[in-house]
């Protein structure tokens, strides 16, 4: 029985972390890189962090951008194809969301589902390492 429970607490635990790992692990990834920014146009490689209580997950889509706040967006299906998510997103003060350093604030919907905009192809390259070499023992 201790160990049932134990190997639930675990699990639930390491599926909580693991499903907070695809905006831990851009944010991390913009910190450390940095992001060009984001233009006004339709931005076709978005990733859509949603959070849903302790949970969260990614999916695929699209989003358009003017004057420097998201203002659609777009979820991708398996096959491909893409939907409007046909509803009034707002950041918390009730406006359109504005993107730091490639990612947006939180964004809300009608729906009251809560999620960021990860631009991931405006993340800088990483930057150039030396290569290293070993001793006279490596040749």
């Amino acid at each position: 029985m201790k160990k049932t429970f134990l190997l639930l607490f675990f699990s639930v635990l390491v599926s909580g972390a693991y499903s907070q790992g695809c905006l831990d692990d851009w944010q991390e990834a913009f910190e450390k890189r940095g992001a060009y920014s984001v233009s006004d146009d339709m931005h076709r490689k978005v990733y859509i962090h949603f959070v849903d209580g302790p949970d969260s997950y990614c999916v695929s889509g699209k989003a358009r951008v003017e004057n420097g706040k998201v203002v659609s967006i777009f979820l991708q299906y398996e096959d491909g194809t893409y939907e409007l998510m046909d509803q009034k997103i707002t950041n918390k003060a009730g406006q359109n969301a504005s993107i730091s350093n490639g990612i947006s604030e939180l964004i809300t919907n009608e729906d009251k589902d809560h999620f960021h905009v990860i631009f991931v192809e405006k993340l800088k390259p990483k930057k150039k390492a030396y290569k290293t070499v070993g001793g006279p023992g490596d040749m």
